[in-house]
């Protein structure tokens, strides 16, 4: 059960969306930044969006991932996602083990997020975007 998973606080780990500028033009991605100093093993990772559309609800479909293992420091591009869908609110919910430890953290970029204002230089990628932390 899951009331009995004892859940450490989730440091280290970050979730970006970040834009690459490439001849065909600018592609949005999502990335996974593990900034420990340990691997991490067995990343599952779902997304999806949900919200409100020109006045009706909508949602994607759940999209789900895994990662066998992100080593220390290291990052890794997760999906490509279309700006269309920034509108939304896109939730990725994060779950790992370091060691025997299970950790879990869920990441929500809300329609606001991706204001032109609030995008950053992100150092670890090279690439400007949204970092969640």
């Amino acid at each position: 059960m899951k009331k009995d998973i004892n859940f450490h606080p989730v440091t280290g780990v970050k979730l970006a969306i970040a834009k690459e500028e490439k001849e065909t033009g600018t592609e949005w991605a999502v990335y996974l930044l593990n900034l420990n100093l340990i691997e991490l093993s067995t990343v599952m990772i779902t997304s999806k969006g949900y919200g409100e559309l020109e006045g009706e609800k909508r949602k994607t479909s759940t999209l789900r991932h895994m990662i066998e293992e992100l080593g220390a420091q290291e990052m890794a591009k997760i999906e490509p996602i279309d700006p269309a869908v920034f509108t939304l609110t896109n939730e990725f919910w994060v779950s790992y083990y370091i060691l025997d430890q299970i950790f879990d953290k869920k990441f929500i970029f809300t329609p606001g997020s991706f204001d032109p204002a609030n995008l950053q230089m992100i150092p670890e990628l090279g690439l400007e975007g949204i970092l969640h932390g």
